[in-house]
């Protein structure tokens, strides 16, 4: 009688979750995140040229994903000309979806101004399968505004 209700109970239990609805529209990663207080990534951009890091809660659209793991995102801003922003996880603990390309998101961590390696920009284009001649031409290191998020909000 046993062996009849254990499989009866497994299959009730995934048509339940099967069932269920999941809300895509705002989904969290990492620490919990909130759209309260966040400022856009064009208001972080002046903060950062007086200091090398800073905490911060900002808003911003995703250009391109990690498409090996979902282990880093890259914000832009809506401003022609104005460089975009690595965003990476804080003790690489969470992965971002490999379609969030173009979706607006909330991360909350340090923002940080760094010299980024030639080794590590390769492999950071690597990751986002660019051409082998497109990783070849990075030949120099590169100071940019970067991002270590604890958490990630998607709000669409």
């Amino acid at each position: 009688m046993l062996k009849n209700l254990i499989p009866g109970i497994f299959a009730g239990l995934l048509l339940a979750a099967c069932g269920t609805s999941q809300n895509t529209a705002q989904k969290s990663f990492g620490t919990a995140v909130t759209a309260d207080q966040a400022i856009t990534y064009d208001e972080l951009l002046p903060k950062m040229t007086a200091v090398d890091s800073m905490p911060a809660k900002v808003t911003g659209k995703v250009h391109e994903v990690c498409q090996k793991k979902g282990c880093w995102i890259t914000i832009v801003s809506d401003q022609p000309g104005t460089p975009e922003m690595r965003v990476t996880f804080k003790d690489y603990a969470f992965f971002m979806p490999k379609d969030l390309s173009g979706k607006k998101v909330v991360i909350d961590g340090y923002a940080i101004v760094e010299t980024t390696p030639v080794d590590v920009l390769r492999h950071y284009a690597e990751d986002a399968k660019k051409s082998q001649a497109e990783i070849d031409a990075i030949t120099e290191p590169k100071r940019e505004l970067a991002f270590e998020a604890a958490g990630v909000l998607i709000l669409d």
